[in-house]
């Protein structure tokens, strides 16, 4: 029998460790911020990454949603194209390939630049017009009207692309398919009363979505506080969803939940 004070060391070294091989920037738009990239690998191989492009910042009313892709495993990339941008601020982009070969992008639209242009007055006069301008672009009214989370659609690879259509949650990485082909789409209802988070489904290849279950709140928190779900299927069936706590107690922990049963609990 190993001594007591040997274990320690020993699960030390059993922890997975990770290696970078190399760092290359892969975006031609060098002076703009991209924000929270999404990756996904099709069947045939190639890779397609999504993220919030041309921005000046991590909150800016200039967020869009972009697409690049790779056939040679990442060595070299398309150029940027532009899926969708709306008249106020597209963030966190979420992209998968269904079993049939379908691509779905996910993102979602905020406001929450507006408190941060209010406060403003001292910045530099060209960098409060082009805050100032794209607020103007369209009344008060249909910039709230724009606030959604939202899906497009694509089934042939990505040559075509349906509108944006509403769905009933977002996360930042966007839904996940199940070995039977059913697509769950964890996610928190951003701008719905109450913020719930739960699982929606979809049984026709991402074209319509169902509120499928909750997730159910820790004692002492609230629903209101959890944010950015994102789950996976395990090779045994299992669900695993994750979830960014910002609840007072344990503020930025990430939570872990599971399903045996497809989601439905």
């Amino acid at each position: 029998m190993l001594p007591a004070l040997a274990a320690p060391a020993l699960i030390r070294a059993a922890e997975p460790r990770a290696i970078v091989e190399s760092i290359t920037t892969i975006s031609p738009d060098a002076e703009h911020y991209h924000g929270w990239a999404t990756m996904a690998q099709r069947k045939n191989g190639d890779l397609v990454l999504v993220y919030s492009g041309g921005r000046e910042a991590h909150v800016c009313p200039f967020g869009r949603v972009e697409l690049m892709r790779s056939s040679d495993g990442g060595n070299t990339w398309s150029w940027p194209e532009t899926l969708m941008d709306t008249a106020i601020d597209d963030r966190d982009a979420g992209v998968c390939e269904t079993a049939k070969g379908t691509l779905l992008v996910t993102t979602f639209t905020s406001l929450a630049y507006e408190p941060v242009l209010a406060k403003a007055s001292d910045w530099p006069a060209d960098r409060l017009a082009r805050w100032q301008g794209v607020n103007r672009r369209i009344p008060e009214a249909r910039r709230k009207a724009l606030l959604g989370t939202w899906m497009l659609r694509s089934p042939d690879g990505g040559e075509t692309w349906s509108a944006p259509y509403r769905v009933p949650v977002n996360s930042p990485h966007g839904p996940f398919s199940l070995a039977n082909g059913t697509l769950l789409y964890p996610g928190k209802q951003l701008w719905e009363p109450g913020s719930k988070v739960g699982v929606a489904a979809s049984s026709d290849d991402g074209q319509t979505w169902r509120w499928l279950s909750d997730i159910p709140i820790r004692p002492g928190d609230t629903g209101e506080n959890y944010h950015e779900l994102h789950g996976v299927q395990a090779a045994n069936g299992t669900i695993i969803v994750q979830i960014r706590n910002h609840n007072k107690n344990n503020d930025r922990e990430t939570l872990q939940c599971e399903s045996r049963d497809g989601g439905k609990t």
